[in-house]
Parts: C-alpha cells; sequence; structure tokens
C-alpha cells in the first residue's frame, strides 16, 4: 500500500530506473501505466540488460511516450554477453533513441561471475558511452572503488548509481564526477539505518527517485511483484527521514532526473 503523502498535490514524479519491459508487467502494462499518470508518476527510465532484450525494449518504448529507453549489457547476465556484443551496442544506441547507456557495471557479491570479465565488459561500454556523450546507469555490488577508478579515468558526462548503499566517502566522489544517487524501496525498511543516514545527509541535487520494479519491493508489500506505483511510498520515505514536504522531493528529484537523462 502506498502512504499518504499529506495530501500534497501537483507534484510529479520520474521512476529514475525500473523495467517496464520485463515479462512481469506483459498482462497490465496499459493499465499500470494508467494508473501511475492518475499518481503523478509520469515518466519511466527502463534500462536494457541484454543484447537481446533490446528489440524488446525499443518495441515497448516506443508504444508508450511515458518510457525512456537506455541499452546496455548488465554484469549480473555476464554468461549471455559475448564481445561482439559492445560493438553491437554501439550500433544500436546510434541507429534508436536512447538516454543512457545502462545498465552496465561491476558486481562482486556474486562469486561465481568472473571479475576481469566484467571489467572488461565495463571500460568497453563506458568508451561507447564517451564516444556518443551519453550518461550511464550503474549496477554496483561490493565494487564502488574499482567502478569510481574506472568513472575517474574515463570522465564521463555522469550518469546514475543505481541502488546505491556505499559509504558516504564513496557517495561524495560520485557526486564530485557528476554522478546522481538512487534511492528506492530499500529505503522504507527500518533495518536500513545506514542507508536512511546516507538520504538524511547527501544533497538533495544528487538523489534520484526509482524502483527497480519488478525487484526490491518496499517493506509490507503484498504483491507478486514490485510496481512503479511503489516510487510513493519511497518519496514518503524520503519525506520523513529530510523533515521536508513530499512536494519538494518530488520536484526536486524529477528535476534530477529530467537534467541527467534529458527528458
Amino acid at each position: 500500500m502506498t502512504q499518504n503523502l499529506e495530501n500534497d498535490i501537483g507534484f510529479e514524479l520520474v521512476d529514475s530506473h525500473c523495467h517496464l519491459d520485463f515479462p512481469e508487467f506483459d498482462e497490465n502494462r496499459n493499465e499500470l501505466i494508467q494508473q501511475c499518470k492518475a499518481e503523478n508518476i509520469l515518466k519511466f527510465v527502463v534500462p536494457g540488460v541484454s543484447k537481446d532484450t533490446w528489440p524488446r525494449l525499443k518495441n515497448i518504448s516506443g508504444q508508450y511516450a511515458e518510457i525512456f529507453p537506455a541499452y546496455g549489457l548488465h554484469p549480473y547476465f555476464l554468461n549471455e554477453h559475448a564481445s561482439e556484443h559492445v560493438g553491437q551496442l554501439h550500433t544500436f544506441l546510434k541507429d534508436n533513441s536512447a538516454v543512457a547507456v545502462g545498465e552496465i557495471g561491476l558486481d562482486y557479491y556474486l562469486k561465481d561471475l568472473d571479475k576481469t570479465l566484467q571489467q572488461c565488459l565495463f571500460a568497453a561500454q563506458l568508451d561507447v558511452a564517451k564516444e556518443l556523450n551519453l550518461p550511464v546507469i550503474l549496477h554496483v555490488r561490493k565494487a564502488h572503488d574499482d567502478v569510481l577508478q574506472f568513472l575517474k579515468h574515463a570522465k564521463l558526462t555522469g550518469g546514475s548509481v543505481h541502488a546505491f548503499n556505499g559509504s558516504f566517502q564513496q557517495a561524495k566522489q560520485y557526486i564530485d564526477l557528476g554522478y546522481k544517487l538512487g534511492f528506492g524501496g530499500a529505503l522504507t525498511f527500518d533495518r536500513a539505518k545506514h542507508l536512511r543516514k546516507l538520504a538524511e545527509q547527501l544533497p538533495l541535487d544528487a538523489i534520484l527517485l526509482e524502483t527497480d520494479s519488478p525487484d526490491m519491493s518496499p517493506a509490507n508489500y503484498s504483491q507478486s511483484f514490485n510496481t512503479p506505483l511503489t516510487i510513493l511510498d519511497v518519496l514518503y520515505q524520503m519525506s520523513q527521514i529530510r523533515r521536508q514536504t513530499s512536494s519538494e522531493i518530488a520536484s526536486k528529484t524529477t528535476q534530477n532526473s529530467r537534467e541527467l537523462f534529458s527528458l
């Protein structure tokens, strides 16, 4: 259930990271988007995860003006990627509208994913982003220091760090490099003390709201999979943590998304 937002009206929201192209949404995608629009959730940044999913995402984003696609090779699906996919990514991005290169990054949490292969794939995709002057959407788990070193070398125009949960010092380094930090459903759990402290201390102009739906459901969520509607729960929690109105949080985080992704 979404929270009451102090009876605020007039705010607009962007879900800066969700996967509305995933099959979970096939049966009710149109209805869901209409429900979101009724709640002033008006735009969705949807990153691609593998070569085989790009055409599907392109097709769905063509059907809905509210969906803004990105394309990339996600480290989680490392075993599905091939070296030639990077060149194909470059071509696909040149030939099709996209707001970013993503979802890309490093995942050291999953021990069976080869770190060296991940790093090679990540570096190659950063080169694509630099050549095409696009921001990146980053997936980072247990790898912030390595990712930061790559970003310092790449000198890109910026991007987003999805589901950020690193240290304050790492957050500061990302921000200094021009990156925004995404906060989602994890923020709603009482045990998320570190994450809530980050949400309180970081500058609002560095924060994005996201859901990662159909994954990363918020606390006390009873549905079978997450949806972009739960960005209202994230907004409510962020408002409580920062002691600012939901309208203030929504206005600034929406502006951040629009500026970063040229929405």
